[in-house]
């Protein structure tokens, strides 16, 4: 049987939860392996056929722990059959939902040395009560500029599921 890994980089869970929903809907067709970048240093990349990467946007940023990651297992990353998803609010627009379009995938393309095989982007979560003052009241201006939803007693899910069991099943079949 296969083994996958899954590492990820998240501010709020979502992009956890994004691996978590892809880890059922592979099942039995693979052994998956979940952990944070946070805790990635030491793991062996030799025992897994396959890497996914995930990483979420805050404040049109990529947390440092990612890149600190692909710079650490560059040559694997290359070597074995590898995907990247980046997980961002701005994806809950149509026209920047998928990596050609969407502007934080453009980014990460132009910064990392790693071009994955495969890549994904799937929209984020607003979940303003879990918010602190600061965050909230950055993440409402950014939505009223953006014509997102500004209520702040709301949490607004984007993430379209059905686009994330799609691409893990592409994980599986890939070769």
């Amino acid at each position: 049987m296969q083994k996958i890994l899954m590492v990820y980089s998240t501010v709020d869970g979502q992009t956890k939860e994004i691996c978590e929903q892809m880890q059922m809907h592979i099942g039995t067709s693979a052994d998956v392996d979940i952990y944070s970048l946070k805790y990635a240093a030491e793991l062996d990349l030799n025992n897994y056929q396959k890497i996914v990467v995930g990483a979420s946007i805050r404040y049109g940023k990529f947390r440092p722990e990612l890149f600190s990651f692909i710079e650490k297992n560059k040559k694997q990353l290359i070597e074995k059959k590898s995907s990247f998803f980046s997980v961002n609010v701005v994806a809950r627009k149509p026209h920047k939902n998928t990596p050609q379009t969407n502007p934080y995938m453009k980014k990460f393309l132009e910064k990392s040395p790693w071009q994955p095989d495969s890549m994904a982007v799937f929209a984020g979560k607003i979940d303003y009560p879990k918010y602190g003052w600061f965050d909230r009241t950055m993440i409402r201006f950014i939505m009223w500029m953006t014509k997102g939803p500004t209520d702040i007693n709301g949490c607004y899910e984007f993430t379209d599921w059905d686009k994330v069991e799609q691409f893990a099943q592409e994980l599986v079949i890939a070769r």
